[in-house]
């Protein structure tokens, strides 16, 4: 089970902590020490060493100096950011209703060249039909008992955001699970249209569209969440409560490597065609 987001952005704090503190004891530095060279009380030092205190930018590039390990600064300066701000409660998101939040990030989608998406239990937003989108966003508005339920509205600036994957400029590495092909969401009639617009999406130039067979034996890497990377700049991973944001380069980096192996067990083509026309068939 997921921990809340505020006890594990706490957890992400506690990270950072204690990476500080493991820099201060390798350097032989007690807490007076490294307070001494970086100009401040030493009761800073222990508020930051015990996740009590967020260290700033500035903070932990003067820590990392006065420990001589001016090369992890920056690492270390994405890890704290991120700590304090991967979490962006869904409560705050949606607060002006679903369509706000689809419309809040066209502007994001038309400056970021490479898309790569890993799903596990749903076609990704990207490639979602109207019928689809409806269904799945007035589920979320009931669940998530917003105020009013903008659903249908939602799913059409959904669709219009995603006009993105037939703008030049772009490209777009979209991977989903076997299963997901069953997952229904909406009437038989919508999810049938969604799985139609999944062969013809997916054969799009700028498109490449891998299914991992349910079948698969020996798998790399095991079957995790749902995540989108943007670039190499940004990390979105969706939770039940919350959106996590990471921008930390060494986490980005574990994530591009599940994704290179997830790619690696999918099937393209002819072959992720003959899935899509499986699950149709399966719908009757």
């Amino acid at each position: 089970m997921p921990t809340s987001p505020s006890s594990s952005a706490q957890a992400a704090r506690r990270v950072v902590a204690h990476r500080l503190r493991d820099l201060r004891r390798s350097a032989g530095l007690t807490v007076v020490e490294l307070a001494d060279r970086c100009g401040w009380h030493h009761s800073k030092t222990s508020r930051i060493e015990n996740a009590v205190t967020a260290p700033s930018a500035k903070d932990v590039r003067a820590w990392a100096a006065a420990c001589e390990a001016s090369d992890q600064a920056e690492d270390i300066v994405a890890q704290s950011l991120n700590a304090e701000s991967m979490y962006g409660e869904w409560r705050q998101q949606v607060r002006r209703g679903m369509k706000q939040l689809q419309n809040s990030m066209v502007r994001f989608f038309h400056d970021t060249a490479l898309f790569r998406v890993y799903s596990t239990t749903l076609i990704p937003g990207l490639l979602q039909t109207e019928g689809y989108a409806s269904a799945l966003l007035s589920t979320i508005a009931d669940f998530r008992s917003i105020p009013f339920n903008d659903g249908a509205e939602a799913a059409a600036a959904r669709v219009e955001r995603s006009r993105v994957i037939h703008e030049p400029g772009h490209r777009f590495v979209v991977l989903i699970e076997e299963a997901v092909l069953y997952t229904r969401i909406g009437d038989g009639d919508a999810m049938a249209a969604q799985l139609g617009y999944l062969l013809t999406a997916g054969a799009l130039p700028q498109m490449s569209l891998g299914i991992i067979p349910a079948a698969t034996r020996q798998r790399r890497q095991w079957p995790v969440e749902t995540f989108h990377v943007y670039d190499d700049a940004l990390v979105s991973v969706e939770l039940l409560s919350a959106e996590v944001n990471i921008t930390q380069p060494s986490e980005i980096a574990l994530y591009l490597k599940a994704f290179d192996q997830l790619q690696d067990m999918a099937v393209y083509g002819a072959d992720a065609r003959a899935l899509i026309v499986k699950a149709i068939d399966a719908l009757h």
